[in-house]
């Protein structure tokens, strides 16, 4: 059985999916305007949802340490609460990024202090006026995990171990102190493919080259997701009030390493034959390394799918096609 029929066999056990709307998707058009406020909304993906919600003619208020450089939205400083306490929908994807350089212990204090003091800010805001019980979507990651192995992972998993596992613990738990204010999504992200920017920008660079392949082993499982389908899947948490709890918003059909190289190497026309030894990217990166790119979790996203979202690129091919359209 290969790797993909066996995840599609899983998900078809557990989930029983609930009929959608004939004639129409759930991205139905927005019918009133919303105040929606976002953290970490000029970054890789914040800036394409709020590109996504001024289309819908949301009101957009983007928080920034620097509002007057705010280019799409309406800039606002972190010590705008009353903005934030009267929003409808506020989204939170701040914090540093993981995949940036080797974790020393300066900057794993950093990735979790980030995430922890953003969240921690958004929560004691929306408590000042909890009568409003707005919508608070906050992103995690499936770094909850922890390193699986070849197990099939889904929202009823218990969390693993490792750096990564113990910040997204935290970063859900401060959330999680605005469950009695709001109405409370948690999305753990997978791998998020865009052209601009992301993993798959970094990935490109030695396939240009000719010297792209797979890492380390090429084993180890990659849990992806288009961008596209993460932008959907917020719009999906903010229009269905029967959205809450915890989400994988990953491809119902992870990949090895291996086949994502393969994948990408034929999207760019370029060979994926030269594997990234791991004892060098170990000797590089660390702990990082480790956690980051030579391990992985095989993550499918039961409850998205049994609540009835649909994902617009549920395989690699057809995400990679798409990216490299644009």
């Amino acid at each position: 059985m290969s790797a993909a029929t066996e995840s599609i066999s899983y998900l078809s056990s557990k989930l029983t999916p609930r009929p959608a709307q004939a004639g129409r998707s759930f991205l139905h058009d927005n019918p009133a305007r919303m105040k929606i406020v976002v953290s970490g909304g000029t970054g890789f993906i914040g800036g394409a949802l709020v590109q996504r919600l001024l289309q819908r003619r949301d009101e957009v208020l983007v928080i920034s340490r620097r509002p007057e450089n705010v280019r799409a939205g309406r800039g606002i400083a972190w010590s705008a609460a009353d903005e934030v306490a009267n929003a409808d929908v506020v989204i939170n994807l701040a914090g540093e990024n993981v995949g940036g350089g080797r974790w020393t212990a300066s900057r794993k204090r950093r990735i979790l202090e980030s995430r922890l003091k953003s969240t921690k800010t958004l929560v004691e805001t929306m408590r000042r006026a909890p009568q409003r019980k707005p919508t608070f979507i906050s992103a995690s990651a499936v770094g909850f995990y922890g390193p699986r192995g070849d197990e099939i992972v889904d929202e009823s998993s218990p969390s693993g171990a490792g750096f990564l596992a113990d910040v997204t613990r935290q970063w859900e738990a401060a959330a999680h102190d605005a469950d009695d204010v709001t109405r409370l999504v948690v999305f753990r992200f997978g791998v998020v493919l865009g052209p601009d920017g992301g993993a798959l920008k970094q990935m490109m660079l030695p396939f240009r080259l000719g010297a792209g392949g797979p890492i380390g082993s090429g084993q180890q499982w990659m849990s992806w997701v288009d961008r596209n389908d993460v932008i959907r899947a917020i719009e999906w948490a903010i229009d269905r009030s029967e959205v809450r709890g915890a989400y994988n918003i990953t491809s119902p059909e992870p990949v090895r390493n291996r086949e994502f190289a393969r994948a990408l190497g034929r999207a760019m026309q370029r060979p994926a034959v030269m594997p990234t030894p791991g004892f060098a990217l170990r000797l590089l990166f660390g702990d990082m390394a480790e956690e980051m790119l030579l391990a992985g979790q095989r993550v499918v996203p039961s409850r998205a799918l049994r609540e009835g979202f649909t994902f617009q690129y549920p395989t690699l091919e057809s995400s990679l096609s798409a990216n490299f359209s644009k």
